[in-house]
């Protein structure tokens, strides 16, 4: 096992190219979902574990199909994941099902999940390919967490479903309209905050060399 390559995947998708904030994958459900923290929460496991799945079938199968027919054999293996996830919340949660089970559905589609199947899962072996799926999937969910959290709470005057007294809520369409906003407002502010992360890293690394030099310097 690759170390290195098991950090680099990992913090793939949790910063580097986060699939919300950085390539800007998945953004219907990001909005439609993310009306509350719960709902939020949902979309993103339920995403997850479709990537996860989906990513280790696909990697196990990549020497088997063909290239000609390979998205709408992922179509295929990703479907299979999505009825699992959906047969369960049906059962088991049916509320939540009720409120987002139509992009449930949709995550047969979801940009995210296909990317990585072409993109990775093809042409990787199946432990990295899981990783990736968990990598990407965490990175979604929180990114779906975090604008659940301020939407609810701003927006609706609530948290984790809780009411807030005296905070009043927005109607349906401002709601909607606010949500964008959030969106927006927190993709700039990750990816301003990657970037200060990432010239600090650069700045430490350049830094090593002359901090080892004067160490042997010393000696």
């Amino acid at each position: 096992m690759d170390k290195a390559k098991i950090k680099d995947t990992m913090l793939d998708g949790l910063l580097r190219n986060n699939p919300t904030f950085v390539l800007v994958l998945g953004t219907c459900p990001t909005i439609a979902t993310t009306t509350s923290l719960f709902n939020a929460f949902a979309m993103g496991v339920a995403t997850m574990f479709v990537l996860i799945f989906s990513n280790l079938f696909i990697s196990l199968l990549r020497k088997a199909i063909p290239d000609r027919v390979r998205i709408p054999c992922y179509i295929v293996i990703i479907s299979t994941f999505v009825i699992i996830v959906r047969q369960v919340m049906n059962r088991f949660m049916p509320d939540l099902y009720t409120s987002i089970g139509t992009f449930i559905d949709l995550i047969v589609v979801n940009c995210i999940i296909l990317a990585r199947a072409e993109s990775y899962a093809s042409c990787n072996k199946p432990l990295y390919s899981m990783l990736d799926g968990v990598s990407m999937g965490l990175g979604f969910t929180c990114a779906l967490c975090i604008i659940g959290i301020v939407r609810e709470f701003l927006a609706g005057g609530a948290f984790a479903g809780f009411a807030i007294p005296g905070f009043p809520a927005m109607d349906a369409t401002a709601a909607n309209i606010f949500g964008f906003i959030v969106f927006g407002c927190m993709m700039a502010l990750f990816n301003f905050l990657v970037q200060k992360w990432n010239a600090r890293a650069k700045r430490a690394e350049k830094a090593l060399p002359l901090a080892r030099a004067a160490e042997e310097a010393a000696k």
